[in-house]
Parts: C-alpha cells; sequence; structure tokens
C-alpha cells in the first residue's frame, strides 16, 4: 500500500524533472529573506567564494556521499585552499585571520550545499582556533600548518559515555608521569574519530571534582595506547565518520597540555562558543536551501486545478518559514558579533542564538517537506537529507535543555 502511494506515473516524473530543472535556475540569494543583506562588500565576497565552492565542489556530490558515507577529505582539502581550513587562526601560521561573524557566513554558505560536511570544517576550525588562542608559539608553529591546510584534520572530544550535557563530570583521567602524562578513559560520539590525525582531549588532571580538574591535552592519532570504537551509524551527518576513543595507558608528552593544567574547562567552554554560533549557521545554511526547494516546488506543482502557490494557507505557511529563517540569522550574526567584540554576557546571548536558530531552522527544513507532499519524503530531494542532517544540531555543541539552563540562569542573577 504504501509503496504504491509513492509510485511515479509518467506525469509525476515530467512534475518532479521540472522541479529539478527551476531549482537548479533559482539562486542563493534569489529569495526573501537575503542572507546577504547588511553585509560589508568583503563579506559579501567571502560568502559568494564559499558559496560558488559549495555549489560546485559539495553540492553535485552531497547525496552520494551521504548514501556512501563517504568522508570527502580531498574536498576538504580544496576548501582549506581557500582559507576555509583556518579561518579565524592568525595569518603567520597560514590562517585567514577572519572575525567570527566572518565565519558564520562562510559556514552558513558552505552549509547551503552540504551541511553534514560543513558541521566538521566547522569542527576542525573550532580545533584549530583553540591551539592559536592558547597553545604555546612552538605547538602554533608545529600543529596549525597543516591543519590550516586541511592535510591533518582535528577532533574536539569532550563528551563521554558517562557525561554529556554534564560536562563538568567527566572523568577520562590523565596521571602525570615524568614528562609524560598517562591516559585512561573513554570519549563518545567523537567527530572524525579514527580518520582525524589530531585529538583535543578533555582530561581530569587534578583531584578535584568537578570543571577545576580538567586540563586540554592534544593527542595524535598515533600514539600509543589510543584506539577507536566501531563506526557509528547515524541519522543524519553521514559524510563524517563518528567513533569512540579508547584510552588505555596512553602516554601524552606533557608538551602537549594547551593552555594550563585546570584550564581545560574554560578552554572547552569558549571553544564551544564559536561552536554554537558555526553549528547555527549550519542550520541556516540548510534551512535556506530548503526554503528556496520548497518555494520553487510549490510554483511547479498543481493541485486543483492551480499551483499550491495560489493557496493562501502555502502563501502565509512561506511567509512564517522565512521570517523565522530571517530572525534566525539575525540572533546568530548578533551572537558572532559579541564574540568578535568580547562582550562578557556574549554566552547568554550566544545560547539564545544557538536555541532558537536550530529549532525554527529545523522547523523551517521539515516545514519545506511537508509542502513537497509524498515527495518530500523519497530521497530524490535533498530535502529529507538536510531534516536528518539537521536534527542532531539540537542535541550537540549544547543541547536545547543546556540552552535554556544558560539562558534562565543569567536570567535570575540579582547583579544586573
Amino acid at each position: 500500500m504504501i509503496s504504491g502511494l509513492f509510485k511515479l506515473s509518467n506525469k509525476q516524473s515530467v512534475l518532479q524533472n521540472a522541479t529539478k530543472l527551476v531549482i537548479q535556475r533559482r539562486t542563493f540569494f534569489n529569495i526573501v529573506p537575503n542572507p546577504s543583506v547588511g553585509l560589508t562588500e568583503d563579506q559579501k565576497q567571502f560568502q559568494s567564494m564559499a558559496l560558488d565552492f559549495a555549489q560546485e565542489k559539495m553540492k553535485p556530490f552531497a547525496e552520494k556521499w551521504d548514501k556512501e558515507e563517504y568522508f570527502p577529505r580531498e574536498v576538504m582539502r580544496e576548501a582549506a585552499e581557500l582559507g576555509f581550513g583556518g579561518i579565524y587562526v592568525r595569518e603567520d601560521v597560514g590562517g585567514s585571520g577572519l572575525s567570527r561573524l566572518d565565519a558564520s557566513i562562510i559556514i552558513e554558505a558552505l552549509a547551503s550545499a552540504d551541511v553534514s560536511t560543513t558541521a566538521f570544517i566547522s569542527i576542525h576550525n573550532m580545533c584549530a582556533g583553540l591551539i592559536d588562542i592558547y597553545g604555546t608559539e612552538e605547538q602554533r608553529k608545529k600543529f596549525l600548518p597543516s591543519l590550516v591546510s586541511m592535510e591533518k584534520i582535528a577532533s574536539y572530544c569532550l563528551t563521554e559515555p558517562g557525561s554529556g550535557s554534564d560536562a563538568g563530570s567527566l572523568s577520562t583521567k590523565a596521571t602525570k608521569d615524568g614528562d609524560h602524562y598517562i591516559l585512561n578513559g573513554s570519549k563518545a560520539f567523537i567527530s572524525g574519530g579514527g580518520d582525524s590525525e589530531v585529538y583535543l582531549v578533555m582530561v581530569r588532571t587534578g583531584a578535584e571534582k568537578g570543571p577545576k580538574g580538567i586540563s586540554c591535552l592534544l593527542v595524535e592519532k598515533d600514539t600509543p595506547g589510543l584506539s577507536f570504537g566501531k563506526k557509528e551509524e547515524k541519522l543524519g551527518w553521514n559524510t563524517q565518520p563518528t567513533r569512540a576513543l579508547i584510552f588505555e595507558d596512553c602516554r601524552v608528552p606533557v608538551g602537549n597540555l594547551i593552555g594550563k593544567e585546570g584550564q581545560g574547562f574554560s578552554i572547552a567552554m569558549n571553544a564551544l562558543n564559536g561552536g554554537r554560533i558555526n553549528i547555527g549557521a549550519c542550520s541556516l545554511g540548510g534551512a535556506q536551501s530548503c526554503l528556496v526547494a520548497a518555494r520553487d516546488h510549490v510554483k511547479v506543482r498543481k493541485q486543483f486545478n492551480q499551483p499550491l502557490e495560489h493557496f493562501q494557507a502555502v502563501q502565509f505557511k512561506m511567509a512564517d518559514m522565512a521570517t523565522k529563517l530571517h530572525a534566525s540569522r539575525i540572533m546568530i550574526r548578533n551572537a558572532a558579533a559579541m564574540l568578535d567584540a568580547k562582550d562578557p554576557s556574549a554566552h547568554v546571548y550566544i545560547a539564545m542564538a544557538k536555541l532558537f536558530a536550530c529549532d525554527e531552522c529545523f522547523k523551517v527544513t521539515d516545514d519545506s517537506l511537508q509542502l513537497f507532499g509524498g515527495y518530500g519524503y523519497l530521497k530524490d530531494y535533498p530535502v529529507e537529507r538536510y531534516l536528518r542532517d539537521l536534527r542532531v544540531h539540537r542535541i550537540l555543541e549544547g543541547s536545547d535543555a543546556v540552552m535554556r539552563l544558560i539562558i534562565s540562569r543569567e536570567l535570575s542573577k540579582d547583579d544586573h
């Protein structure tokens, strides 16, 4: 019965092909809200360059990469040639030296073609940025040139099987032994796990419980005592591998400590502030593409002898989708600007932006699928892939509940 509902007649096949042709004629900017509104000329150039790359190097292959769970490292290296491997890393080691706002614009444009691959580029940039900020000059010069070029890639390792939202309770232990730390424990849900060459790992070096005893260590892939779990099978984000990291008497040089002992939780939270903006930007890119696809579909899909776009219910739905997307973009870019300005309250507005953008952009994507009807449920169209990829954004980099916790704690303070 179900298969019969989705069986395409010749007429439906023609409609399907016509819709694809219409979509090909559209552009990222040919719709309200226009993602270039309010940008400087330089930012518009970054945006156009990222979009051109996404359309040429990512969009034609995204469906195949998703289906085959292929990790497109060679394409990421090409992205790095444009400066996208170290977007906010300083220029003396090959970085682009751009702002967090600039990065959010670039990430959004790339995600318009492939959310999953772009999300990994974001995670890699997070790691490179941490080394640039907290690393010694020796560490910066040793690790960053190969990371900025994406000849080597990096993974961020905070979550454990027993500590997700309660990151301060992590239990992976690093015991000092001469000029090495000996690591024991495990990390879960690590993007790039088993493929990345560099891992920024949050470990417990002190006897204190909670955040104060946490430090950040850089662990290289070939370090004895480091192994990896099976590749996880996921709903989305299929173009990047996800595995557990297992440390069994893993010896890491003391010289690989990033920052100071006990500074790890602060480093991790700083990383997540930028990461939350970028994940929100990934949601913007995916939702923008779904809105364009839905708009094009309702122009050519006819029911009751008229295009769907002639129905007021559809018009109002599209208006709501555009408004949610525009509001989300404003919040993400405002939060990024606050982070660039080192505003002490930036983390709260970042939490608001991440919560709102990831939730509302998922709704925009879901509404787009609904407007496609049965076609939206087919893998012939990209909307279902965007839906699967965007769903996890409401969990990682701080879940919806954690964002609400950050916001509500600030609201409860009496010292404003």
